[in-house]
Formats: C-alpha cells, structure tokens, sequence
C-alpha cells in the first residue's frame, strides 16, 4: 500500500534486560527519533560511567502494573550534571537530559515489580562515544 513505510511492526525481542522493542531513526524511521522500551525485572546498574550525548534524550520510568499505574514499585537513582547530583525516582517520572549534559550513573536498586522503562533520543540512534565517559 502507499503508506506501508509509515506502520511499523515487530516482534518483541530479548535484550539484554528481557523482552524490549527498540525502533532506531535511522532503520525504521529514517529520521532522528530513536526509543527503546525496556521491561525491568530486578535491580540493576544499567548505566555504571556519567557521560553526555550530541543530541536531547528523554527517559520514562513507568509502572508496568495496569492496575495501579501510580505505584512504581521501584527505587532508581540518577545522577544529574557535572556535579552528579544523585536525584531519587520513587513514582512514575520522566528526566529530560538536553544535548551536553553529564548524566549516570542509573542504577535499579530495587524492583518489587516490573517497571516499563522508555529511553527516547533525538538522533538516528543511540551514540555513546568513548571520548564522552567519564571514568574517575
């Protein structure tokens, strides 16, 4: 159909972290939009080294929970900026980090029940370059 390009499905598929889609911009979209959702089961350092992007990335830290949405059921630390100031997600929350900032570590440092993690970046897809972590 003409359209065709415009609807995209896939199967689920297992990462690193269980079941997830991921949809890069420069596969499936051909443009600068790239996420990825990930279910979260247990805790876990996601994200060990601060570092920074060329590009906005937006994170969601959902319940996974249909019947009580409000209730995360987790404890998630941040760390935000060159300072890396530790920032505690207890609820259902979304952490913008414009282009540049320093950001991580993210840790999972309890899970008493699936959370849906979304991972959204501006870009074609998900950079992190070397030159960029921060390993002190």
């Amino acid at each position: 159909m003409k359209y065709d390009n415009y609807v995209i499905s896939k199967p689920v598929a297992t990462g690193g972290y269980g079941p997830e889609f991921v949809y890069v911009g420069d596969r499936e979209y051909k443009s600068n939009f790239t996420i990825m959702f990930l279910r979260i089961t247990e805790p876990t350092l996601m994200e060990e080294y601060p570092h920074s992007h060329d590009f906005d990335m937006y994170l969601y830290f959902m319940s996974f929970d249909p019947d009580n949405m409000g209730d995360l059921g987790a404890d998630i630390e941040i760390g935000l900026g060159e300072e890396r100031e530790i920032h505690k997600i207890t609820t259902p929350t979304t952490v913008y980090i414009p282009a540049g900032m320093i950001h991580c570590p993210l840790e999972f440092k309890k899970v008493t029940k699936p959370i849906l993690f979304v991972h959204c970046t501006l870009a074609e897809k998900y950079v992190k370059e070397e030159s960029k972590i921060i390993k002190d």
